[in-house]
């Protein structure tokens, strides 16, 4: 868990390696640019958070900003790094394991009016985040939830990106029409 100075560190330090065109430094393997559908979701929610925010699609100095948000954790006060254990690998399962726990921190500090935000861009430089927290080499680092009281009057809060409708993904099968 990291806070104060610390993860002043990890965001300056993780901002500055990102807007300098540093290459991402993650422990685990992610997906390359969204395609496809993929790609129409994050587009179509940016569109509804530039909105929501009264940032102009030319306005390229506030849209940056926007994703310097994610690299500082969204300002919160606190960040909490998430881990397992390096021996683990190759970790589908220690993933989902891992995944539950987050999605149970998330509801548990939502429910005592806590803001959630689980970041993946906190720890797109995994090395600095390992350096400044300490964490040993035999952990490997999955992703970070930034953690703080919400600003509910800040617009991007009252987002809510489209769902697609249970019927469209999930299979009933053995069930009565």
């Amino acid at each position: 868990m990291l806070t104060g100075l610390p993860l002043e560190e990890v965001r300056r330090r993780n901002m500055e390696e990102m807007v300098g065109g540093a290459k991402v430094k993650r422990d685990i393997i992610s997906h390359g640019e969204y395609q496809g559908v993929h790609r129409t979701r994050q587009v179509d929610v940016a569109k509804k958070l530039f909105g929501a925010m009264g940032i102009a699609r030319d306005d390229k100095p506030m849209r940056q900003d926007w994703v310097l948000r994610g690299f500082r954790q969204f300002d919160a006060p606190v960040s909490l790094v998430l881990t397992y254990d390096r021996a683990l690998d190759p970790g589908a399962v220690c993933h989902f394991d891992l995944g539950a726990l987050c999605y149970g921190i998330v509801l548990a500090a939502w429910d005592r009016g806590l803001g959630s935000v689980i970041n993946g861009q906190g720890i797109m430089r995994s090395d600095i985040v390992r350096e400044v927290a300490k964490i040993p080499e035999d952990e490997v680092i999955m992703t970070c939830v930034a953690m703080g009281y919400p600003d509910d009057d800040f617009a991007a809060n009252a987002v809510r990106s489209d769902r697609e409708h249970n019927q469209e993904f999930v299979r009933y099968v053995g069930f009565a029409d």
